[in-house]
């Protein structure tokens, strides 16, 4: 009896349970129900487009880019199109099957979209938690470009679908391809492919090659990064050639058309000059702004961007570069130049000129080198100082400048401990070495043996973090560089070289470099706006010690005499020049409080300039500019730096040396604890006996005391390790 009351209970259970289910299930298929007939009731209020709209859809408002008074017209987006609208029959088939093959591969079998495209895009944008994908086919990017707005909104996205769908029922491929391949933006003020075909190959549509064509193709999605007449042609063939890639997997050419073109030489021609003031400013902007919110959403919704640059001093600036370029160009065959300037207070871009003229073909002169990377030279050192600053080193800490061996494959004379071994023993740039030396005029006089020594002795991995923190992004880990690094072994751009300078002239404090003051659409309605964004990445002190050294005209002097192109009478300049052991690349950057310039000097084809360094190629041009810029930014003063309590300190970190029997720093301390005298035998760290063969050498030369040297050291009482006497 117990039994069978159990099993009703289970039953009776069951059936509720079975009951519960059930209604659970027919509930969500209700609700699924009533927002499907709730989407469906949505799209029939939607108007359909048909193919005399296309005639009267909507016109974009032009954007217009402006300097910081909001005042000067620096570019309008839209300003003289060119469009040149051509039947189907008169484009390229190439240009067809490229652009269907890179944009949409399914264009001739879908119904308007691709339900996998849009379902990959949904999770993609689900695992952002950022709509940033479309899975847009190119029915889809014709309803948008030509009837819809380019935001990112989920119900403008349905819209795209549901219209994109209708557009198919009352349009034919062909008539939406070629739709699609006359509204098309290829960069600046060209529309449709007709009209890019003429700019850029002189030539119709429908004569083009196959790898012309895939170059077209390979435009529309982003014009401006990947122009055939900026910075990243490579990236652009990398593309064209992925177009070519895409066409031969399906079976729109052979694999001997896809090897010709592959193979086949891209040659653009000349391109023509158009309205605009700051050319590498405003295209430096424009990318910027094309990546963030799409090229024809930031051509036709008519914003209002306000930057920062500053047009008085952008004029006088490429006046002062094309001058002193073509001068450079007879003098040195330094046939181009670039200059950047920023407030470091801000981070706000001030002046940027990319070449000595933009629209100099003979130069590639719209390449923007202040955004090209290259090595800096000596440029670099000032970092990798600090770095020792921070490590507790002072100005006044004592290395020798002497022909020094640093691979320990070698041995300290510099020859080979192996066959295969390779030894590095670089050489200062005059050639000529002069002993005892401290860190300040190390520094100031550009040594090279001195600033090896000083990155050994701050760290690889803590000079390249700090470099980074200050601005320098475009360096790879410490893996990747060796003691080469302090010399400029790395590659960096103008732009974040000067911005990382910046730090040095606020005390620490960085501001990344910004280009944009503000952004209005055409309601007025703030899209963006500057906010000043602040963060400490150095110590105070360090900072106004490296101040300090590069604005001090006297320690520079035997390298550069007293009124070298270094100087600039008057004002606090901190300064530093850079030129690459290949003559290839010569750089000068300075600052004082309120303003930061780099300029580099060279030819965009890296062939190499005369062997001049950078104080007589390159500083003339930025002390020009450095003189005429610090009459209208407000004047400050560097602050001196706070002097440290150096009672406890090892002698040679206060820069004195026994003259009686000197050593290299290393005999004196580790290297990782610089304020305390070392107690262990310094042959345990493997650059000491490198180090201390050539002072052994030079001692011989220049101490006359032949004694032999003490046990004991005269100032600690401590037992000192024995060594070869002198």
């Amino acid at each position: 009896m117990h039994r069978s009351k159990l099993s009703l209970k289970k039953l009776i259970a069951k059936a509720f349970h079975s009951h519960l289910l059930r209604n659970t299930i027919l509930a969500l298929i209700s609700l699924f129900a009533i927002l499907i007939g709730i989407f469906f009731v949505w799209t029939s209020t939607l108007q359909l487009p048909n193919v005399e709209s296309f005639e009267q859809r909507r016109v974009g408002v032009s954007t217009k880019i402006y300097d910081k008074t909001g005042k000067v017209l620096l570019y309008d987006l839209n300003q003289n199109t060119r469009r040149t609208v051509v039947a189907n029959t008169e484009i390229s088939d190439y240009i067809k099957k490229a652009s269907v093959a890179i944009e949409d591969a399914g264009f001739y079998t879908h119904n308007g979209i691709e339900i996998s495209s849009i379902i990959r895009a949904i999770l993609v944008n689900i695992a952002s938690l950022h709509l940033s994908q479309g899975g847009s086919t190119i029915t889809q990017q014709v309803v948008k470009n030509s009837l819809l707005t380019s935001d990112k909104f989920i119900s403008r996205k349905i819209k795209e679908w549901v219209l994109a769908m209708n557009l198919e029922r009352i349009m034919s491929k062909d008539e939406i391809l070629n739709i699609y391949l006359n509204e098309s933006p290829y960069g600046g003020n060209i529309y449709g492919v007709e009209e890019a075909s003429r700019a850029f190959f002189g030539k119709k549509s429908k004569d083009v090659t196959l790898a012309e064509a895939a170059v077209l193709a390979s435009l529309p999605q982003a014009p401006t990064y990947f122009s055939p007449y900026g910075n990243r042609k490579n990236a652009l063939f990398n593309r064209k050639n992925l177009t070519l890639s895409k066409m031969l997997e399906h079976n729109l050419i052979t694999k001997e058309q896809y090897d010709t073109a592959k193979a086949e030489k891209i040659t653009f021609i000349a391109q023509e000059n158009i309205s605009i003031k700051a050319p590498h400013f405003v295209m430096y902007i424009k990318e910027q702004l094309e990546e963030k919110y799409g090229a024809e959403n930031l051509i036709q919704q008519g914003y209002t961007i306000t930057t920062t640059l500053d047009y008085e001093l952008q004029k006088k600036a490429e006046e002062i570069v094309k001058k002193n370029a073509l001068s450079n160009e007879k003098k040195f065959n330094a046939e181009n130049a670039a200059l950047i300037a920023i407030d470091p207070k801000t981070g706000q871009i001030l002046t940027m000129v990319g070449s000595r003229d933009y629209f100099d073909k003979k130069i590639d002169g719209n390449y923007n080198v202040t955004t090209a990377r290259r090595q800096p030279g000596s440029a670099f050192k000032p970092f990798v100082y600090a770095a020792a600053f921070n490590r507790g080193y002072l100005p006044d800490t004592t290395v020798f400048d002497l022909p020094t061996e640093f691979s320990t494959l070698c041995n300290p004379d510099g020859t080979p401990k192996t066959l295969d071994a390779s030894c590095y023993k670089p050489e200062n740039y005059d050639g000529l070495y002069v002993g005892p030396i401290s860190l300040r005029n190390a520094l100031a006089q550009s040594r090279n043996v001195p600033a090896i020594k000083v990155l050994y002795l701050a760290g690889m991995r803590d000079s390249l973090r700090l470099a980074k923190d200050m601005g320098i992004t475009s360096l790879g880990s410490t893996n990747d560089y060796g003691l080469t690094l302090v010399l400029g072994g790395g590659e960096v751009s103008p732009l974040e070289i000067t911005g990382a300078y910046g730090v040095f002239a606020t005390e620490g404090v960085k501001n990344k470099p910004t280009g944009i003051l503000k952004m209005m659409d055409r309601s007025g309605k703030i899209i963006e706006e500057y906010k000043q964004n602040s963060t400490r990445v150095l110590d105070e002190n360090v900072a106004m010690m490296v101040n300090d050294i590069l604005s001090d005209n006297n320690a520079r002097i035997p390298a550069f005499g007293a009124n070298s192109a270094l100087y600039v009478p008057n004002y606090d300049v901190a300064v530093k020049t850079g030129t690459t052991n290949d003559y290839r690349d010569t750089w000068i950057v300075g600052y004082s409080p309120t303003i930061a310039v780099g300029a580099w000097a060279g030819n965009n084809n890296n062939t190499p300039i005369d062997k001049k360094v950078a104080g007589f190629v390159i500083a003339p041009m930025w002390n020009e500019f450095m003189q005429g810029a610090l009459k209208v930014v407000p004047q400050e003063n560097f602050r001196k730096p706070v002097p440290a309590d150096t009672t406890s300190y090892p002698p040679i970190i206060r820069g004195e040396i026994n003259t009686q029997y000197p050593h290299e720093i290393l005999y004196y301390i580790d290297k990782d604890q610089p304020l305390v005298l070392r107690t262990s035998n310094p042959q345990i760290d493997a650059q000491y006996e490198l180090w201390e063969y050539p002072v052994r050498i030079w001692a011989l030369t220049n101490i006359t005391s032949t004694s032999t040297q003490p046990l004991f050291d005269t100032q600690t009482g401590q037992r000192l390790p024995q060594f070869i006497p002198i």
